[in-house]
């Protein structure tokens, strides 16, 4: 448990210091996102025990396991994209961003052309797989906030893109879904 909290409070330090702006910007992507970070990091400690590798199948386990390799596909072609698609070259003034969402140029193909936020859809399926390694009542419910959170940073980014991008935002987003394709 004395490690757990150690964990915690090292981890919570780095993410306040990557959203020390954001957190003073209370509508903005960045503040709610980190109290995301902060459920899903508290989600991850109390399901740490589970993450053995010598569990026997079930069908929970399985149902973990795709959650997260479907999470590490979006995390990596998503960042992949912004990159290289969206210029992601910190060149943007505004310092609530972190330099790979800095983009200049509206990426909207690949995973982006079913989804607008493949990043949180990426830490959505990720919850759901921890959650699946271990689920309990406690659990559900920090499940249940990490989806809130993540749900806020969607709306309050989508914003400041349509601020950003303009017109061309608006018309993406009545042709994409938030986190799943063709669903929501």
């Amino acid at each position: 448990m004395v490690i757990k909290l150690i964990v915690f409070g090292v981890v919570t330090a780095g993410l306040l210091i990557i959203s020390r702006t954001s957190l003073q910007m209370r509508g903005s992507h960045g503040f709610f996102r980190f109290f995301a970070w902060e459920s899903i990091l508290l989600l991850m400690l109390l399901n740490m025990d589970s993450w053995h590798i010598g569990k026997s199948e079930s069908s929970l386990l399985i149902i973990a396991r795709l959650c997260l390799i479907v999470s590490l596909y979006l995390v990596l072609d998503g960042v992949r994209l912004l990159h290289f698609v969206g210029k992601s070259k910190g060149i943007r003034d505004d310092d609530t961003l972190i330099s790979l969402e800095k983009t200049t140029v509206l990426v909207t193909s690949g995973l982006y052309k079913f989804i607008r936020h493949p990043m949180y859809s990426s830490l959505l399926f990720f919850v759901w797989g921890v959650f699946f390694l271990s689920p309990s009542w406690l659990g559900g419910g920090v499940t249940m906030i990490s989806m809130l959170f993540l749900n806020a940073a969607a709306k309050a980014e989508e914003s400041e893109n349509i601020h950003y991008f303009g017109e061309a935002y608006r018309a993406y987003i009545q042709n994409s879904k938030r986190f799943i394709p063709f669903v929501y």
